[in-house]
C-alpha cells in the first residue's frame, strides 16, 4: 500500500501542475535527456586569475551556459586554453552543472636586462623583444624567449659574428613575477680570408674586387673595417657587381650563387661568388607605353636618358624612371609608377619599354602640420607652394618643405613630409608636414675683461619668431671702453599677403676705435631707417631702403696724418641720408647648417646728393655648398667690397672702412687686425695700428664632416677650413708708409678646424687655426670662440 502511494502521489502532482501550466506541458517533450557521462553547463566559474582577464579566457574557450560537455570536450577546452600561452597549469572540474576552470597563470615580466651588447643598440634589441611579445608587464612565455635567443644569434651571424653566444637567465620574484637577464657575448667579426669571383671573363678579378666593400686585409683595414664579413656588406657587394655589369651593357648579368664557408675557429670566412656575365647588348628601340592620361607623351619622351645605339645602362634606365615619375607627379598623378623593362632580342640588341601607370589625378584635401608648438599654423601655411584643393604636385610639395627648412625655426633636416591617400577615395591625398622646433629667441649676455677693450658689458635680445607669428624683433645695449651702443629693429616678413616685408631700425652708437688698438679716433652716431623687401620668384629678393644718420667725428691725441687730413678737408660732423639696395638669392637647404644650395648677395649703399659726404659702397658675397653624401659637404664662399666717392667729396670716409680678420672673415688672425695701418704722429707704435681699407677681398673653402656621435648631436657642425683674404686701400697718400695698396702677395691665409654648436646657451663658435703666411707684425689668434645664451 505504501509503495503504491509513493508512486501515485508524484504522478498526481505532475498532472495537477500540467493542467495549471499548459506551456510547460507542451515544452517538456522537446527537452532531450543528457547522455550518460556528460552534463549540461548551468554556470562557469574561473579560479586562479590574477592578471589575465576573464574575457580573455572566455574568448579562448568556446563554451556557453546550456552547452553539453563530456570528457572529450573538456580535454579539448583544456588544449585551447593552453595554446593561448597564458597558463602553466589548467584543471577542469564540475560541481553538478557548474563547470569550474582552475588555472595557474604564467608569471608577469618585471624587468628585462641586456648585458654585453655593443654592436647592436639596446634600444633596437628591446624593440625587437617587444614586437615578439617580451616586454615589461607582459605575460612571460618560455617558448617566446627561446625563439628570441635563436633570432638574436641569427642576427649576429648575419654580421659575421659566428662565435656570438646568447644566454638567458630567468629569476623568479615574489607575487608571480620574473626578471629576465639576457647575457650576450658578441664575439668578433669574422675576417675575409679569401674572396673569389668565378665565371668572369670580361672584367678581371682585380678590377671587380676593387669595386667591392669587402676585401682582403690591408694596412688600412683596421680603420675601414672592410675585411670584416657581414651579410649586409655581401648583399651590397652583389648589387654593386650587378650595377657594374648592367651599366656597361650586360643586361643578363646574374650573381647566381654565393658560398660562405666558416673556418673551424669561426674567425675567418672563405667567399666564392659565381656569376653569369651574359652578352653585350646595344639599345635598339625605346618606347613609352601604358596609361599616360593627359600628360603630353612628347614631353615625357624628351626626359629619356636611354637612346637608340647606346650600350644598355641600368643607371640611365633608373634615372629615366625617376624623371618620368616626377613629371607625372608634378601634374597631379602622385601615385604614378614607371618601370623600364628591357626586352632582349637577337643580334645583341635590346628594346627598352617604359611602362607607365599614371593612376588617377590626386587632389590635396588637407595640409596639416605637427610639431609646431610655438609657431602658428598660419606662418607655416603661407610658405606653402602646394595649395589645398588643387592637384598634388611633387615639385610644389618639395618646394614647400624647402621653404619651411629655410625659416630657421626648426632643427636641421628635421622637416619631413608625408603624402597619404584619403581613406575611401582614390583621387584625394592629405599632405602632412612634421617639424621639430628649436629656440628662436636669443639673449647674448657678456661680462669680460681684456687688455684691449677693458671691461665689456653687453646684453642683446633677438627673437626670430615673435609669439609664433614669424615677425622678427631685436634690441641690444653694450658698454665698454671701445663702444657704447643701443639698437632696435623690427621686421614683418609678410607686410603684404604676397610676401613684401617691411622693417625699421633705430640705433645710437659711440665708438672709440683706439680702445681696441685701431687708429686714434672715435665717432658718435645715431640714426634710423626703413626698408622694404620684394620677392622675385621663389629664390630671389630685392630690398630698398633709406637710412638717415648723424655722425660726429672726434680726433684723438697725436692722430695720424690720414685722419688729420680728412678732418681738415671734410670737417667733424656729417648728416648723411643713405639709399640702400640689395639683391639676394637663396637656395640653401638650411639657413644655419646648409649642405646644399647657395646664397648670393649684391648690395649697394650711396649717400644721396645733398648729404654732407657723397660716397658709396658696393658689396658682393657668395656661398655655395655641394653635398658629398654620408654627412660630408664642400662649402665655398667669397666676399668682395669696394668704397668710393663722388661729387665734392675727395676722400673716402675712413670710419666706413672694411676690416678683415676673425670669425666670418679670416680665422687665425685677431678680429679686424689685417690690412692697412696708420702710425701716430710722434711716438706711436712703429708697426702702426689697423686702419681698414676701402677694398675687401676674401674667400674660403670648408669641408663639412660628421662627428662620430651620429644623430645624438644634430646641433653640432664640424668643418675643416681654409680662409684667405685682406683689406686694401686704393687711395694711399704719398706720405703714408704703412698704407697697403692692392697686392695679391699680401693676401693672408689660415687653415684649421671649426666647430659650431647650437647649444642651449646659444650659438657657440670655436676655431683652432694655423696661419699659413703670417708676417711679423700680424696679430695671430690660434684659438678663438664666441658664445651666447638661448631660451
Amino acid at each position: 500500500m505504501n509503495r503504491l502511494f509513493a508512486v501515485a502521489l508524484p504522478a498526481l502532482i505532475w498532472m495537477l501542475v500540467a493542467s495549471e501550466n499548459p506551456a510547460s506541458a507542451q515544452s517538456a517533450p522537446e527537452s532531450r535527456p543528457v547522455p550518460q557521462g556528460q552534463f549540461k553547463v548551468t554556470d562557469i566559474q574561473l579560479q586562479g586569475l590574477q592578471r589575465v582577464s576573464a574575457g580573455t579566457v572566455f574568448n579562448a574557450m568556446p563554451v556557453n551556459v546550456g552547452d553539453v560537455l563530456g570528457t572529450v570536450e573538456m580535454q579539448s577546452l583544456t588544449r585551447l586554453l593552453f595554446s593561448s600561452g597564458y597558463f602553466d597549469d589548467i584543471t577542469m572540474l564540475r560541481d553538478g552543472g557548474v563547470l569550474i576552470v582552475r588555472v595557474v597563470e604564467r608569471p608577469a615580466i618585471e624587468s628585462i636586462q641586456l648585458d654585453g651588447n655593443k654592436a647592436l643598440k639596446t634600444e633596437d634589441l628591446m624593440q625587437s623583444l617587444s614586437e615578439a611579445g617580451l616586454s615589461e608587464g607582459e605575460i612571460f612565455k618560455q617558448a617566446t624567449l627561446e625563439h628570441i635567443g635563436i633570432q638574436l644569434e641569427r642576427t649576429y651571424f648575419a654580421q659575421g659574428r659566428y662565435d656570438a653566444i646568447i644566454d638567458t637567465n630567468i629569476v623568479n620574484l615574489p607575487r608571480n613575477r620574473v626578471s629576465i637577464r639576457i647575457e650576450i657575448d658578441e664575439g668578433s667579426s669574422s675576417g675575409v680570408r679569401h674572396l673569389n669571383i668565378v665565371g668572369n671573363t670580361v672584367f678581371t678579378q682585380k678590377e671587380l674586387l676593387s669595386r667591392l666593400e669587402l676585401s682582403y686585409p690591408t694596412w688600412f683595414s683596421f680603420i675601414q673595417g672592410n675585411d670584416k664579413y657581414s651579410r649586409e656588406k655581401m648583399q651590397g657587394d652583389l648589387e654593386t657587381l650587378e650595377s657594374y655589369y648592367q651599366n656597361r651593357g650586360y643586361v643578363e648579368f646574374d650573381a647566381r650563387s654565393v658560398q660562405v664557408s666558416v673556418t673551424p675557429d669561426k674567425k675567418s670566412v672563405y667567399i666564392t661568388v659565381n656569376v653569369h656575365e651574359g652578352d653585350l647588348y646595344v639599345v635598339d628601340n625605346v618606347e613609352l607605353v601604358g596609361e599616360i592620361s593627359d600628360v603630353d607623351p612628347d614631353l615625357v619622351e624628351r626626359l629619356f636618358l636611354v637612346r637608340k645605339g647606346d650600350l644598355f645602362n641600368r643607371a640611365a634606365v633608373t634615372a629615366t624612371e625617376d624623371r618620368i615619375v616626377d613629371a607625372f607627379g608634378n601634374s597631379g598623378y602622385t601615385f604614378a609608377n614607371a618601370s623600364g623593362v628591357p626586352e632582349v632580342k637577337e643580334g645583341g640588341l635590346v628594346d627598352v619599354k617604359f611602362v607607365v601607370e599614371s593612376g588617377k589625378r590626386a587632389y590635396v584635401r588637407r595640409i596639416s602640420f605637427a610639431g609646431n608648438a610655438v609657431t602658428q599654423d598660419e606662418v607655416l601655411r603661407r610658405e606653402m607652394r602646394q595649395i589645398e584643393g588643387g592637384w598634388a604636385s611633387n615639385q610644389a610639395i618639395e618646394r614647400s618643405k624647402v621653404r619651411l627648412d629655410q625659416l630657421g625655426y626648426f632643427e636641421p633636416e628635421s622637416v619631413s613630409v608625408e603624402t597619404r591617400s584619403v581613406p575611401g577615395t582614390d583621387d584625394q591625398v592629405d599632405v602632412d608636414f612634421s617639424v621639430e622646433e628649436i629656440p628662436t629667441g636669443n639673449i647674448n649676455a657678456q661680462v669680460a675683461y681684456s687688455a684691449g677693450p677693458g671691461l665689456l658689458l653687453s646684453l642683446g635680445f633677438r627673437q626670430e619668431n615673435i609669439a609664433g607669428t614669424g615677425n622678427r624683433l631685436g634690441a641690444s645695449i653694450s658698454w665698454s671702453d671701445y663702444q657704447k651702443a643701443a639698437s632696435f629693429d623690427f621686421n614683418d616678413p609678410y607686410f603684404t599677403a604676397d610676401g613684401i616685408s617691411r622693417g625699421y631700425n633705430l640705433y645710437v652708437r659711440k665708438t672709440n676705435y683706439h680702445a681696441i688698438n685701431l687708429a686714434r679716433f672715435s665717432t658718435d652716431a645715431y640714426g634710423g631707417g626703413i626698408n622694404f623687401d620684394f620677392p622675385v620668384g621663389e629664390e630671389q629678393r630685392l630690398q630698398f631702403g633709406l637710412l638717415a644718420e648723424q655722425t660726429t667725428l672726434t680726433q684723438g691725441i697725436l692722430v695720424s696724418d690720414e685722419i688729420a687730413d680728412f678732418v681738415s678737408q671734410a670737417g667733424e660732423e656729417f648728416l648723411n641720408v643713405k639709399g640702400l639696395g640689395l639683391w639676394s638669392k637663396a637656395t640653401l637647404n638650411h639657413p644655419i647648417f646648409p649642405t646644399a644650395g647657395g646664397r648670393y648677395r649684391l648690395g649697394g649703399l650711396v649717400a644721396i646728393p645733398g648729404s654732407d659726404l657723397e660716397f658709396y659702397r658696393l658689396t658682393y658675397s657668395a656661398e655655395r655648398y655641394f653635398p658629398l653624401g654620408r654627412g660630408f659637404a664642400i662649402g665655398l664662399r667669397s666676399e668682395l667690397g669696394y668704397g668710393g666717392v663722388y661729387g665734392d667729396t675727395e676722400t673716402y670716409p675712413f670710419y666706413e672702412h672694411f676690416y678683415a680678420g676673425g670669425f666670418g672673415s679670416v680665422r687665425g688672425y685677431e678680429k679686424s687686425s689685417l690690412g692697412p695701418r696708420v702710425r701716430d704722429r710722434t711716438y706711436g707704435r712703429s708697426e702702426g695700428r689697423p686702419f681698414g681699407g676701402n677694398l675687401l677681398v676674401e674667400a674660403g673653402v670648408e669641408l663639412v664632416f660628421p662627428l662620430p656621435f651620429g644623430d645624438r648631436f644634430r646641433g653640432i657642425r664640424s668643418v675643416y677650413f681654409i680662409d684667405a683674404g685682406n683689406v686694401f686701400n686704393t687711395e694711399c697718400p704719398e706720405t703714408s708708409t704703412l698704407c697697403l695698396g692692392f697686392d695679391a702677395e699680401e693676401i693672408r691665409g689660415a687653415t684649421g678646424i671649426g666647430l659650431t654648436w647650437l647649444s642651449r646657451m646659444g650659438p657657440m663658435n670655436f676655431a683652432l687655426s694655423l696661419p699659413i703666411n703670417d708676417k711679423p707684425n700680424d696679430e695671430v689668434e690660434r684659438f678663438a670662440f664666441e658664445l651666447g645664451y638661448t631660451f
